[in-house]
């Protein structure tokens, strides 16, 4: 890992210019946060185009050159302080041949653009006609053959700025999250008072011609019915809905909720609007229906946690791509790929963004669909059975089984979205689900009780859990257990809880010998807010504790602010797992982060202590945020680093303590862990069901490893399994290699670094999408735990 590279060319330093366009997404500002600061990290100049290509074409004062100071506090901050607006001049040649002058008198030849397709498309036809641009500037006099020689390409690098989530080449693109976090809000609490009134609720979401919103929203929330412009309903879909409508107010539903995508049409393309959906319950049922259009409020707010980390992620990796000069016949598209930053061409994913709306109009549902990502599929499909008033009908042929579903551990925001998915999907099977109260405890006090399909409705919004979730492991009562198992016939349990709840299936599974009743498919679903279950990059519950910990790391950092010359150590849990302290840094933008797979010491603590002492003498009003994780060292507490930190500030600066706690696992879960949690629980169920079929009892986790759900045998998992500590050591997890990251936007280019140089892996960050992963650092040997200790 290289700290420091400087960015220079013959003619000069190099520069760059950054820019938003288009739509505003929430983690546009951290994007430029994290490019300004990298690039400066690199030597390289920044400027900023204000109001977007409407400045890169005036000039003057709305070209501007960006200092680290001058992205300070934009982590948090929702829309673009760049600012974006529609500009007409752009689109003519000679709008454009404005824009390239004002680059080329400044030396810019390199420029990093964050917004849609349209803003990407506009970029890549100035990088194609930069060179005419130049030879005519160059017959004119307008610039010199230095110029012109210094200057003969432009260099173009993409970030998908959208809510709508509408392009290929990426995963996520940024402001997504955030926009879904606003939409699954407002859905609660319309639901709210929607069961209060028995009313019926038609609430239409953004997205133009992609689904995303209102597809993953449905998912998050349970909503009744949906509709998304990639799947058109069939015709005569008005009497289906209002049937089922019917069908479930009379089962004990007091409200219904309908959610459209404003591109959402029927199959003959008739725009399929909230108005009209709303007409045909009323005429039809005879119900009250009131309708939500949520409109602009959806791109508004503060970005999430995941819409920090990747954009932060993505600014960073698009200026290291831009200064590479392997990267320079043509326009790149940086993007987030099964949770990898991954760079690809931007054009061809540019036409396969356009080819969605043909794929539609052409009626080919099915690739319109998979354009849009193989989990959109999946996750449709998933939606449109978890809606279902009852279960599908089943042949009477069919071997009725019997399974069982119980959390243990520690409460994890989602696990109830986790349960009611478990339970729709076995009893949609056609088999039977029991609900065991109380964890292991349940089982060994008989704590059982047979679920349907209302029995759970309304759970996705639920957080903790309700069926009870306690640590008790099963090695002393196993005989009690066992009978339990024999009284129901369980042909299959289905365990969502954390690290205890795996050692706890792990002892089930070494007693199959002595109890044949427990040779039945098992299978573990992590649920805990630490994320340090084996197999799986992202456990149900951590999302939602993340966006816990950025939200209180911002009001701390507008504190600290607003005192001055102000230190508060927060600490996070996590256990001896650092996922929430690292990702919470990030997103959070503390500038020291203690974890416990880095081992540290007083010496560590002194050159931090040194640094923070010049940055509140420097600085009048200097905001400095540590985050330290739970159990980040055995002796060097939150406590003992707090009364450190005060005690060396010696009225240079203020020292405060801010502890979390359990805070952390409350909460109604983030839509991240809803969608989750029911995609992970039907991957669990139909792994389970066919393994009973089979009668070959199966033991496992689900997990999401690489972007996609999958399923891991218990065998495999032992050997990644660190028991002491109680965290998994598989090298390859995505977060663990985003530890360097910290250092381009944290250190200031005068500053020694301010972050240990370990990290967890030796691989790179940056590449190809074959091969992209984040530059590796040299990794220190692990301090004497005596000496430190003694220390």
């Amino acid at each position: 890992y290289q700290r420091r590279v400087r960015g220079s060319r013959k003619g000069g330093t190099l520069r760059l210019g950054v820019m938003t366009s288009g739509g505003d997404a929430q983690g546009m500002n951290a994007a430029v946060r994290a490019i300004v600061r990298t690039a400066i990290g690199k030597g390289v100049e920044v400027y900023g185009f204000l109001e977007g290509y409407a400045g890169m074409v005036t000039g003057g004062d709305l070209i501007k050159k960006l200092t680290w100071d001058d992205v300070s506090g934009w982590m948090g901050k929702g829309g673009t302080i760049l600012g974006t607006t529609r500009c007409m001049e752009f689109m003519e040649r000679s709008g454009r041949l404005k824009a390239a002058k004002n680059l080329l008198q400044l030396g810019i030849d390199r420029l990093i653009v964050i917004g849609g397709d349209g803003s990407l498309t506009g970029a890549n036809i100035l990088k194609q006609e930069w060179p005419s641009y130049v030879k005519e500037m160059l017959d004119s006099g307008i610039i010199t053959k230095e110029q012109a020689d210094n200057n003969s390409n432009l260099h173009i690098v993409g970030l998908v700025g959208s809510i709508d989530n509408d392009m290929c080449g990426t995963d996520f693109t940024i402001g997504y999250d955030s926009a879904l976090h606003r939409v699954v809000e407002a859905l609660d609490s319309i639901s709210s008072t929607a069961a209060s009134h028995s009313r019926t609720f038609v609430v239409e979401v953004m997205g133009r011609n992609c689904g995303c919103l209102a597809l993953y929203a449905s998912l998050a929330v349970g909503a009744d019915w949906f509709f998304v412009p990639e799947c058109p309903p069939e015709p005569g879909w008005e009497k289906k809905m209002t049937d089922d409508i019917n069908m479930g107010r009379k089962r004990g539903r007091r409200q219904t909720i309908v959610i459209v995508a404003e591109g959402a049409t029927d199959r003959s393309g008739k725009r399929i609007s909230a108005e009209y959906i709303k007409d045909v319950i009323e005429k039809t049922l005879d119900i009250a229906v009131r309708i939500t259009i949520l409109g602009h409020v959806q791109r508004g707010g503060t970005p999430s946690a995941w819409d920090r980390t990747i954009a932060t992620l993505m600014g960073v990796e698009s200026v290291k791509v831009i200064l590479d000069s392997k990267y320079k016949s043509e326009g790149l598209l940086v993007g987030i790929s099964s949770s990898i930053i991954t760079t690809t061409p931007l054009m061809p994913q540019v036409e396969r963004t356009h080819s969605v709306p043909k794929a539609i109009k052409d009626g080919d549902y099915l690739n319109a669909m998979r354009l849009r990502g193989s989990d959109f599929e999946y996750a449709f499909r998933t939606q449109r059975t978890l809606a279902r008033t009852i279960p599908h009908e089943r042949s009477d042929k069919l071997e009725v089984m019997s399974f069982g579903v119980f959390t243990v551990g520690a409460p994890a925001p989602g696990m109830n979205a986790a349960i009611r998915t478990t339970v729709r999907w076995v009893l949609d099977s056609g088999h039977k689900i029991y609900g065991i109260k109380g964890g292991f405890l349940g089982l060994m006090e008989d704590e059982v009780e047979e679920l349907n399909w209302i029995s759970v409705a309304g759970w996705a919004t639920e957080g903790a859990s309700l069926l009870g979730s306690t640590r008790r492991q099963p090695e002393r009562q196993l005989e009690d257990v066992v009978k339990t198992i024999k009284k129901y016939n369980f042909k299959g349990l289905v365990m969502i809880g954390g690290w205890e709840g795996y050692t706890g299936i792990l002892s089930l599974m070494n007693n199959r010998e002595k109890y044949p009743e427990l040779n039945i498919p098992m299978i573990c679903i992590p649920a805990t807010v630490s994320n340090n279950c084996p197999g799986t990059g992202e456990s149900i519950g951590s999302d939602t504790a993340l966006n816990m910990i950025i939200r209180a790391a911002d009001a701390l950092k507008q504190s600290a602010y607003a005192s001055g010359n102000r230190v508060f150590i927060m600490e996070v849990q996590g256990g001896r797992c650092g996922y929430l302290a690292l990702l919470g840094s990030i997103g959070g933008g503390a500038q020291i982060t203690y974890l416990p797979e880095e081992p540290f010491n007083i010496e560590t603590l002194v050159s931090h202590l040194k640094i923070l002492k010049n940055r509140a003498q420097t600085h009048k009003r200097s905001a400095t945020l540590i985050i330290n994780n739970e159990k980040s060292h055995n002796v060097l507490t939150t406590r003992l680093l707090v009364d450190l930190f005060k005690a060396e500030g010696k009225g240079i600066y203020s020292v405060r303590e801010n502890i979390l706690g359990h805070t952390q696992q409350g909460n109604s879960p983030s839509p991240m862990d809803r969608i989750n949690a029911a995609l992970s629980a039907r991957k669990g169920v139909e792994v389970m069901i066919d393994s009973a079929t089979k009668k070959s009892p199966i033991i496992g986790a689900i997990g999401i490893s690489s972007g996609v759900v999958k399923f891991t045998e218990m065998e495999e998992l032992i050997k990644v399994m660190d028991f002491q500590n109680r965290r998994s050591t598989e090298g390859d997890i995505w977060w663990k290699k985003l530890r360097s990251c910290l250092a381009f936007i944290v250190n200031r280019p005068e500053e020694e670094p301010i972050h240990l140089q370990r990290s967890f892996s030796k691989q790179p960050l940056t590449g190809t999408r074959k091969n992209v992963v984040m530059d590796g650092e040299k990794k220190c040997p692990d301090d004497d735990k005596k000496s430190d200790q003694k220390k």
